[in-house]
């Protein structure tokens, strides 16, 4: 009976006994003094995903708000579609809900985006693939204030961050005596267009400048994507 009660002042992490001041976390564990630091860890929603890590409940939250494991939602712009799903799954639900979506493949494709001079919020989107992946490109008009409209375009690897940053894409205007060209890294799907346009990864140009380069009312835009050098 002795040895039962003494098992209750047992650590659970060095197994030795806890001495005064005695600590005693949440779930009702008794540790000894020397790690307040390792009480309460948890594992995160998105362990059964890939995620490994262990961290205190207080920081639970605001890590799997940006978890690489966390589910993808449907990076198509311009609709209203709560699909959430696997990195692996990305594709085929675009196939298969977005079959608007024309897909090039090669390094070097042409990004016809047609009457850019349709009125309002529009966006233009077209799958590039190559290099074994698939990227996303987006031509976005806005009415940034009144009767002021701009245009962003970007490229997104249907990947993750990590995966992003081994690749870099240009984009390139040409006109008869102009040419306008952007060059960056791609962003994850994970992150989206508003988010590339909020940290302006993106190429702006405004209604003029889309008319300088444009024929009929069609804006031809090459897009490059390269590996980075190692």
């Amino acid at each position: 009976q002795q040895q039962e009660l003494t098992s209750l002042f047992e650590c659970p992490i060095c197994f030795d006994y806890v001495l005064p001041p005695i600590l005693q976390c949440q779930a009702g564990h008794l540790v000894a003094g020397a790690f307040p630091d390792g009480l309460c860890l948890v594992s995160f929603q998105y362990a059964t995903a890939g995620c490994s890590l262990t961290l205190h409940h207080t920081e639970k939250p605001k890590h799997e708000a940006i978890c690489e494991y966390r589910p993808y939602s449907c990076p198509c712009p311009g609709t209203s579609c709560d699909w959430e799903g696997s990195l692996e799954a990305v594709m085929s639900h675009l196939m298969h809900a977005h079959k608007s979506i024309t897909t090039l493949q090669g390094e070097d494709i042409i990004f016809l985006a047609t009457d850019i001079n349709l009125p309002g919020a529009v966006d233009w989107v077209m799958m590039q693939s190559c290099f074994g992946h698939h990227f996303m490109l987006v031509l976005k008009k806005q009415e940034k204030c009144e009767g002021h409209q701009q245009f962003f375009a970007t490229v997104l690897l249907i990947g993750t961050h990590k995966q992003a940053e081994n690749f870099q894409y240009r984009l390139e205007l040409h006109g008869s005596c102009h040419r306008l060209t952007w060059e960056a890294s791609p962003c994850s799907i994970h992150d989206g267009v508003s988010m590339a346009i909020r940290n302006s990864n993106c190429l702006v140009f405004d209604t003029t400048t889309a008319h300088l380069f444009a024929d009929n009312g069609n804006l031809g835009i090459n897009v490059t994507i390269s590996t980075c050098c190692p």
